[in-house]
């Protein structure tokens, strides 16, 4: 606390000792818009022309940085200051540590004397969790199954994407926000599966390149004899074509069994009336 009073203090006597002679100086180039992670380091950069005698970053309008020719007036640790020059002119590097979410906000990089400032907005992303409620799938070969993957405590909510290594005859997916919770989402994969492989759940920050995954198994069974009998269910065209092939031949089959069967008949029949007439005579 005694260190962050001397800091006020010595920026009092600097600003008190002043004058508005700083015309001759402006900035040339302020800070650029920067998104980061929370628990990253977020960096901003200035550049002034020769001559200045004080320059302030502030943090949605409240002054966290000064910086004299001499040395910063640091009175947070949470942010620091590196200085360096570029082509003769004066470079000054705000840097915010662990940066935290209600640290988003609009940066200011300013002069003593001049009504000129430049300015940029930080923005601050969580990475939440993901994952598959299941840690592994059995499922019956060629019928319809969904995987759901959730995304909790993201901010903002993540692009979901799957990836699908199993051999499939459809798949699609679709994403929407949790019902009781703004920092989640969900994502429902349906698909229809043919074999064995892989099911993995992708989360990509939206202002970033970082991205969490989950993988799941996915087994394939061959579906049981009795489905066949079950009201609903649906045979393959080549099985349909078949049973009625041999449906067509059996009742050929019986057909001509029957013809044959009455020829025999006829023929035993006129035998004994043949043989009872021979008889008489």
């Amino acid at each position: 606390m005694e260190g962050r009073w001397k800091g006020i203090l010595a920026l009092l006597a600097i600003l008190t000792g002043l004058t508005a002679s700083g015309s001759s100086y402006r900035i040339l180039e302020g800070p650029k818009n920067v998104t980061v992670l929370e628990g990253s380091e977020a960096r901003f950069n200035c550049t002034v022309s020769q001559g200045w005698r004080l320059i302030m970053w502030a943090l949605n309008d409240t002054v966290v940085l000064s910086l004299t020719p001499t040395e910063p007036i640091i009175t947070n640790n949470h942010f620091t200051s590196a200085s360096y020059e570029v082509e003769g002119n004066f470079v000054s590097e705000m840097i915010i540590h662990d940066v935290q979410l209600n640290d988003t906000g609009r940066i200011k990089c300013s002069l003593q004397n001049s009504a000129q400032d430049g300015s940029a907005f930080l923005s601050v992303e969580v990475l939440g969790t993901l994952h598959i409620p299941t840690g592994s799938l059995v499922v019956t070969e060629a019928e319809p199954c969904n995987v759901t993957c959730h995304a909790v405590g993201w901010i903002p909510l993540p692009d979901i994407t799957w990836q699908v290594h199993v051999p499939v005859s459809q798949s699609s997916y679709f994403s929407f926000p949790g019902p009781e919770d703004h920092q989640s989402a969900v994502s429902i994969l349906s698909l229809t599966p043919q074999g064995n492989g892989t099911l993995t759940c992708v989360a990509t920050a939206k202002g970033l390149h970082a991205y969490k995954s989950d993988t799941v198994n996915l087994t394939v069974i061959a579906p049981p004899l009795g489905n066949i009998d079950k009201p609903g269910t649906s045979l393959p065209t080549w099985a349909i074509i078949l049973l009625a092939v041999s449906f067509s031949l059996l009742l050929i089959l019986i057909i001509v069994l029957i013809i044959i069967f009455c020829c025999c008949c006829v023929s035993r029949r006129e035998e004994k009336e043949s043989g009872y007439q021979s008889e008489i005579r």
